[in-house]
């Protein structure tokens, strides 16, 4: 009888420990997913966030992904959601806003007024939705064509990055190719705009991407102009890895050197269903052994 009782509770101890055993493997399975910091750029499944933005969000979370950076604000609203709702849309399903893409470009005669006023607006929906940073992800054609133009700008970025810092929050610039691209009076138009924006004001995020397809190489700027670079969009033709003409290695290798302190995934163009391919590349990044 006691023989059968011991046996009988070795059984259960046996089974107790597996269970916990799973329940701890699974947890760490679970959570694997999101030791590393990675951002997602809503740009990348706009249609998505379209039709079904909690739905998309919550597959995003599913995915891993830790933080998104918005493409959808417009009159003080994300998605048409007010900061509050949606910082607890993204918070509900494990993540959080880390910064925006949106802005206005350089305001006419008479209007600077107006055009500080929006900023004051779009800074103060951003802070409650909990943003780090507000990146302008374009520029008018003007200033592509005219060097003083374009240090106008400068200027007036300079201004709105001294607006945002007074918020908590960083203001910065985001390329494509045409910046490498364009030269005026001789002087690159990137090379333009990182010489003469204040460092403490504006910042820079870096699409390694279009940089390449610019011509130009990202080591060499975080050689030439350390601490500029505080974000990294990491692209492809299509999801990441897709193309097999994207080494990210030698810009994550220089990661200290470039200033960055967050990346963030953006597709544009997909193999697959949007979700799938973001999904994909996250799944490329987590498994990196150069990205942390």
């Amino acid at each position: 009888m006691t023989h059968v009782n011991l046996k009988a509770k070795s059984t259960l101890l046996a089974l107790i420990l597996i269970a916990f055993s799973s329940s701890v493997f699974a947890g760490e399975k679970a959570s694997s997913k999101k030791e590393k910091e990675i951002g997602i750029q809503l740009w990348s499944v706009r249609e998505d966030m379209g039709k079904d933005a909690a739905g998309t969000i919550a597959k995003l979370g599913e995915i891993g992904y830790s933080f998104v950076e918005a493409a959808g604000y417009s009159d003080g609203k994300f998605y048409g959601m007010e900061p509050a709702e949606f910082k607890a849309l993204l918070e509900k399903n494990g993540m959080s806003m880390r910064g925006s893409h949106t802005g206005i470009n350089l305001p006419k005669d008479g209007e600077w007024d107006k055009a500080m006023a929006w900023w004051d607006t779009c800074i103060a929906a951003h802070k409650a939705a909990g943003a780090k940073w507000i990146v302008k992800p374009s520029m008018g054609r003007d200033a592509y064509e005219d060097l003083d133009v374009l240090k106008q700008y400068c200027d007036y970025y300079n201004k709105v990055g001294e607006k945002c810092n007074a918020a908590g929050i960083r203001f910065g610039y985001h390329n494509h190719a045409q910046e490498f691209e364009t030269v005026l009076d001789g002087n690159i138009f990137y090379d333009v705009l990182l010489e003469n924006t204040d460092p403490d004001k504006v910042m820079f995020e870096l699409d390694l991407y279009w940089i390449q397809e610019g011509g130009k190489e990202a080591v060499d700027y975080f050689k030439k102009y350390p601490g500029r670079f505080e974000l990294y969009h990491v692209k492809d033709v299509e999801e990441l890895g897709a193309s097999g003409e994207m080494d990210f290695k030698p810009a994550f290798k220089m990661a200290k050197k470039a200033g960055m302190t967050d990346y963030i995934v953006e597709v544009e163009r997909y193999n697959y269903a949007p979700i799938i391919s973001v999904e994909k590349s996250f799944e490329f990044l987590n498994n990196a052994k150069y990205t942390k």
